[in-house]
């Protein structure tokens, strides 16, 4: 019998299989610890309590890094350090588990939640779980390795959730809502953890950990080691910096559905994830998402402006055209470069003719 295979099993080969092989045009562009300081580390103290204008203007920085980025770190957040501690330690103890361990939970064949070991062209592997609704939790989808893994996840889930609706009621404030409009918006609203796992790759100049992408839910918590890795950019693609790692500290993204019920104003954050040779890297995504009936629509529109949806639609049908929108242009690049290639061969050099 084959022996059960992984991403992880493959680096610790210093193996690269083509597949992982990116267009030109996707290779990273800047390296994974050429750090910038443009994206705001905002600190949340005294966000709960007004004294002297102090949650006024935390709300300030928080709206324009919406309205700049779509993203932004954000420190004394209020989630115990010792938690976070052991929801990395955990996390980095189930990649470290043998593959036929991590394999159990597999998702293929359409599960909800679980392991992918080898992703499609990503150099990454990944356990995702479903922590709300509560009641729409699957436990047999979540690992039972490393001990203790249930119990802090929970309790990692329930922080997050806490923290991802009180930055939601800044930004209805921002909109001149009241301070659940947003949360509301979600109905009932969804939650999903994914663990990101990047070996140290061979050749990481040719690939990416995750393709470029705006997420499609309402707005994303990123916890992430000091490694570096995590890109964003504003220009659509044409320049990218690298998120400074920050101890302890969260990147907040805001996604399309956030992006939608803003009305444009605030930014759908683009972004990617790159990897290296030296480290391997850990990061662990809390996604806030709207129910699948949700009504997607600006919520306000500001005098002067139109809205950026044409008609309300639900998320499912937002995600829906998102999809098809992705595969119509990879359909469209593939074509195109295709159609390049065969001229290339048609047109030989003069040598070659005559030869």
């Amino acid at each position: 019998m084959a022996p059960a295979k992984t991403l992880t099993s493959l680096a610790d080969q210093n193996a690269f299989e083509s597949r992982f092989i990116r267009d030109e045009d996707e290779r990273p562009k800047i390296a994974y610890n050429q750090f910038s300081n443009e994206i705001p580390i905002i600190s949340l103290a005294g966000i709960d309590e007004d004294v002297n204008g102090r949650r006024t203007e935390i709300c300030k920085k928080i709206v324009e890094a919406c309205e700049e980025w779509g993203i932004f770190q954000v420190i004394d957040h209020g989630v115990d350090t010792k938690l976070i501690s052991k929801m990395t330690r955990l996390a980095r103890d189930f990649f470290s588990l043998p593959p036929e361990d991590k394999l159990r939970f597999d998702m293929s064949g359409g599960k909800k939640g679980g392991f992918i070991g080898e992703a499609v062209q990503d150099w990454r592997e990944i356990v995702t779980y479903f922590s709300y609704p509560i009641k729409s939790r699957d436990y047999s989808r979540w690992p039972d390795k490393p001990e203790g893994w249930r119990k802090v996840t929970e309790e990692y889930s329930d922080k997050l959730m806490g923290l991802a609706c009180k930055l939601l009621e800044v930004l209805s404030e921002a909109m001149g809502l009241e301070k659940e409009a947003l949360t509301k918006a979600c109905v009932d609203m969804d939650q999903k953890v994914v663990v990101n796992f990047y070996p140290k790759c061979p050749q990481p100049d040719l690939t990416l950990g995750l393709k470029r992408h705006t997420d499609p839910g309402t707005i994303t918590l990123l916890l992430q080691d000091q490694i570096g890795g995590l890109q964003a950019t504003r220009d659509n693609g044409k320049t990218w910096i690298t998120v400074q790692p920050v101890e302890g500290a969260f990147v907040v993204n805001l996604g399309d559905h956030g992006h939608y019920l803003s009305n444009g104003r605030f930014k759908n954050a683009d972004h990617q994830a790159v990897v290296n040779s030296n480290y391997s890297r850990l990061s662990i995504a809390t996604f806030q998402n709207p129910a699948p009936e949700a009504i997607v629509y600006p919520l306000k529109v500001r005098e002067g402006e139109k809205p950026v949806l044409e008609e309300p639609i639900t998320f499912t049908e937002m995600y829906r055209r998102k999809m098809s929108k992705d595969l119509e242009i990879a359909r469209l690049k593939k074509l195109a470069k295709e159609e390049k290639e065969l001229l290339q061969n048609k047109v030989k050099p003069m040598d070659e003719i005559l030869a």
